[in-house]
């Protein structure tokens, strides 16, 4: 199976895991998706009043540098060990 392919279904697993993971798990699966899919972070940060904007871009830039594919790999990685 193609890692593009592992990755979609991982995307589709990420919706149906048994419990739902602590925010910083979360934080690290939106981060990874973003990554995989956009690419390093675009656009400004979000203010102080956007504390959940803010977190899901510091997660999303901590990430910058890290190739398309590593990031499909970790995201397939975690969510597998997610689902138990």
């Amino acid at each position: 199976m193609s890692l593009q392919a592992q990755f979609d279904q991982a995307v589709v697993d990420s919706k149906n895991l048994p419990e739902r993971p602590d925010n910083m798990t979360l934080l690290k699966i939106y981060a990874l998706f973003k990554q995989a899919s956009t690419g390093d972070v675009e656009g400004k940060r979000p203010g102080f009043t956007d504390m959940v904007g803010r977190a899901k871009y510091d997660a999303w830039d901590a990430l910058k540098g890290t190739s398309k594919e590593d990031a499909m790999q970790q995201y397939v990685d975690l969510i597998t060990g997610l689902k138990g």
